[in-house]
């Protein structure tokens, strides 16, 4: 009796558990890669890869829905078992944005008052961030743009990561109707001292490239753009100069409000080229090809095991959480932040919020109209 399930001679199993359907090229979308590992000269070098996996919803910040969430899952499965391949690359498509977290007009227009739903959705996110965590190759991180909300939480996910200089870090939810518990509240106090991870993630506030070098939460930061001269220039909307000013250390923080406009002015008439980025994304696959694969994924999944204690405690907690919250301030924040076109606004009148809860009233339709703003003439 034939056993066909054992290999033939020179043949290998495939162990990816899910196959191309969950990738695609128009937007929105997950495009995986194959790229070859290329030497410091330049050459490829035959039968070795970096799989790129990269979001593709450039229009919306390469915010992620549903079906690219999916496709992110399967990149990684299909990326870990690749046996030609040595590292991952996870970025995005365009200049403007890395990732903006999840899609907000189908959490409004879908996800919000349906608690049940959100929660299915939360387990593949938490699935999302599982694939990155086992992932058995290391994963960089390549920023081209905006990285904040869900998209810092699975950027923190990665082992490492090379910026752009325009790009701008931070997380969103208590100012968006939801927490930051897909990862920032596990990972950034292993990341920062208690007191810069509490501020970090509550603050809203969004930190620089060269902000987060100096915190010593990513690893590299090169610039992007090009002068009409072809010389680099580099962020002209962030101080680069380090010195203490009135108390604050003031490099990465924002230029001085009368100098703003002169830096947009030298942004717009500068071109954007990643080949810095790109060239240190490729150096650094290449750091990993000449390294044994076995010692340098248990050394990884050594500085992982740390990440992935305090994530493996709450997120089973926070995804029940998460759904709950799809009825009362989820729904009001992605449902505000959703019409700010038509009403000029992103958020809801927190003032009349408190003024609300402080009289007892009950969370209806009448309580969300009066907060929420109303379209424009």
């Amino acid at each position: 009796m034939a056993l066909d399930w054992l290999p033939r001679d020179n043949e290998t199993k495939d162990h990816a558990l899910l196959g191309h359907e969950h990738f695609g090229t128009e937007a929105p979308s997950v495009i995986f890669e194959k790229r070859p590992v290329t030497d410091p000269q330049g050459n490829q070098v035959p039968g070795l890869y970096a799989a790129w996996i990269i979001l593709n919803n450039p229009k919306q910040y390469n915010s992620y829905t549903t079906e690219m969430v999916k496709g992110v899952i399967a990149g990684f499965q299909r990326a870990s078992g690749d046996r030609t391949v040595t590292a991952v690359v996870f970025t995005a498509m365009g200049d403007k944005a890395f990732c903006t977290g999840g899609n907000t007009e189908e959490y409004a227009s879908y996800y919000a008052r349906r608690p049940n739903e959100y929660g299915e959705y939360m387990d593949l996110f938490n699935a999302m961030v599982d694939g990155i965590l086992n992932c058995k190759k290391p994963v960089i991180c390549r920023v081209n743009g905006m990285r904040v909300g869900g998209g810092q939480e699975i950027g923190m996910a990665t082992d490492i990561t090379i910026t752009s200089d325009m790009a701008v870090f931070g997380q969103a939810g208590p100012k968006h109707g939801s927490a930051p518990d897909g990862g920032s509240t596990d990972f950034l106090p292993w990341m920062l001292n208690m007191e810069d991870a509490m501020y970090n993630c509550i603050s809203c506030e969004p930190w620089s490239a060269y902000k987060m070098k100096s915190k010593n939460l990513i690893t590299k930061v090169v610039p992007v753009l090009k002068n009409k001269d072809g010389e680099w220039v580099r962020n002209p909307l962030v101080r680069t100069d380090a010195y203490v000013d009135d108390g604050e250390l003031v490099y990465g923080e924002p230029v001085a409000a009368d100098k703003v406009q002169a830096a947009k002015d030298l942004i717009g008439q500068c071109a954007t080229d990643f080949s810095r980025l790109d060239a240190e994304v490729n150096a650094l696959v290449w750091k990993f090809t000449n390294l044994f694969p076995q010692c340098l994924i248990k050394s990884i999944d050594g500085i992982r095991g740390k990440k992935k204690f305090f994530w493996d405690q709450l997120k089973l907690a926070n995804r029940h959480w998460l759904a709950a919250n799809m009825n009362h301030e989820a729904y009001l924040g992605f449902t505000a932040f959703n019409n700010k076109k038509a009403t000029g606004k992103d958020v809801i009148d927190f003032i009349k919020f408190r003024q609300l809860v402080a009289e007892g009233a009950m969370f209806d339709d009448n309580f969300a109209e009066q907060v929420l703003a109303k379209p424009k003439a």
